[in-house]
């Protein structure tokens, strides 16, 4: 039988409430283990690193952790501590190190985890697979089954790998989660694929626009980082993040006929936040706000905004998907990209 394009990807889009329900049961599982190892005394500096969408996430659980004095905080490609590590890793430091990989293969971030070992770090790999290498160089691993994907370009591996990012950030800050309020994600994830899916459609068919700009503020500016590259892979299509308020300076200027602009809306910077579409719409842009209220998206959950998180994503990996087939675009298989990036170390 022949492939039909975009089917994967639009059944890993779809299959997100499912999936999420399987890893929040995973998660309370694996917290014992999650928790003795997420003990910030222990540590001097905490790394987060990942490629390609898990990078971008890397960013957004970066930004959920509270600082701590004394204990360095940081995101990083995983390339960066595998070819410079003197750049990272503090001297004499006791180190964490937490890796992000859906394939639990990508060469940047075995190699990335050898040398933090070698140098004496403590590795704990997140992965949707078992049995892979990053199980040989991480002191613990995750595996979140739930996130396994036959596409190319990460959906629901990204938000898998984010709810173990948050329950990690959660534990780092003194407040473990209780997953009992993280269930209720589950339905608001099913209400907002049904609600969000015929407006991302015409969106995503609208051939004027031309350039895409993704707006997010503190731990949602990664999250904005991780849709404008969905919608470069799936679509092709020209896109760049920005923090909110930031795009009135110089950006702006692209804020024209022809632009969406994006914004993932927190809900203490609501005012400031929408007011920055308020003023693109008002040059000729094209607009859509996605948060918990008064949005064009609205999730209506009910919950703590330290729960948001995967919603942002749900609309703007539908709109990813239909841009790419209205452009003619296979999101199972975008052009130039293969699913796991293997380098000779």
């Amino acid at each position: 039988m022949g492939h039909n394009p975009g089917e994967h990807t639009w059944r890993e889009i779809m299959s997100q409430p499912e999936a999420w329900g399987q890893t929040i049961a995973d998660l309370e599982v694996a917290l014992p283990q999650l928790r003795a190892m997420l003990t910030p005394s222990a540590y001097d500096q905490l790394i987060i690193i990942g490629c390609g969408s898990p990078y971008y996430l890397a960013h957004h659980a970066a930004a959920l952790i509270r600082p701590r004095r004394g204990i360095a905080v940081a995101a990083a490609p995983a390339s960066a501590l595998w070819l410079d590590a003197d750049a990272l890793l503090a001297p004499d430091a006791r180190t964490l190190v937490l890796a992000l990989s859906r394939s639990g293969e990508t060469t940047e971030t075995i190699e990335a985890l050898r040398v933090a070992r070698a140098a004496g770090a403590t590795t704990l790999g997140i992965t949707s697979y078992p049995d892979r290498p990053i199980a040989t160089v991480s002191d613990m691993t995750l595996v979140l089954a739930a996130g396994q994907e036959q596409s190319v370009a990460q959906t629901r591996a990204f938000t898998t790998l984010q709810l173990a990012a948050m329950a990690c950030a959660a534990l780092w800050n003194g407040t473990p989660p209780e997953f009992r309020h993280w269930y209720p994600l589950c339905t608001v994830a099913r209400r907002v694929l049904a609600s969000s899916g015929a407006m991302m459609e015409r969106l995503g068919a609208d051939a004027t626009i031309t350039r895409i700009a993704l707006l997010g503020a503190g731990p949602r500016y990664g999250l904005a980082s991780e849709l404008a590259l969905k919608l470069k892979e799936m679509s092709l299509s020209d896109t760049e993040p920005f923090h909110p308020l930031e795009y009135r300076h110089g950006p702006r200027a692209l804020a024209t006929p022809g632009a969406l602009v994006i914004g993932l809306l927190d809900t203490v910077r609501y005012t400031r936040e929408q007011a920055v579409l308020v003023d693109m719409a008002a040059q000729g842009a094209a607009t859509l706000a996605i948060g918990e209220r008064d949005t064009d998206v609205a999730f209506a959950s009910g919950l703590p905004a330290a729960l948001h998180g995967p919603l942002y994503l749900l609309p703007g990996q539908l709109l990813a998907y239909h841009r790419a087939r209205a452009r003619g675009q296979d999101p199972d298989q975008p052009a130039q990209l293969s699913a796991v990036v293997h380098l000779t170390p």
